[in-house]
């Protein structure tokens, strides 16, 4: 039986969290989001990503993401990556950090549903 990314939500396997931010001078808005909508859909296939919110802020020039993972492996493998990936576009000044996911709190909270 396949599990899905909902089933990895209600299970009580571990989640991990990858946060990165960086500088950057946009695009930001409309314009992110049609100038990163092939990159979004490209993300959405990485192995063990459930979900991924996209963060900007253009008054402080800063743009990343938070990224909630099935597996620590799967996490590290891709803020690897896409360190990497960003530098290649020669962003610099890149944050990037892995967190486990506290499930009871967090259900506590509405970050994850209840088991």
């Amino acid at each position: 039986m396949t599990t899905t990314n909902n089933d990895a939500l209600r299970s009580e396997e571990s989640l991990w969290m990858v946060q990165v931010d960086f500088p950057t001078d946009g695009p930001f808005g409309d314009e992110m989001a049609k100038g990163y909508a092939e990159l979004a859909h490209s993300i959405a296939q990485e192995p063990g990503l459930i979900w991924k919110l996209w963060t900007e802020n253009s008054e402080t020039g800063e743009a990343g993401g938070v990224y909630l993972f099935t597996a620590e492996e799967d996490a590290r493998a891709y803020l690897k990556m896409h360190s990497a990936r960003l530098t290649g576009w020669g962003i610099t000044g890149i944050r990037g950090k892995v967190f486990q996911v506290n499930r009871f709190l967090s259900q506590i909270t509405r970050g994850l549903p209840s088991a």
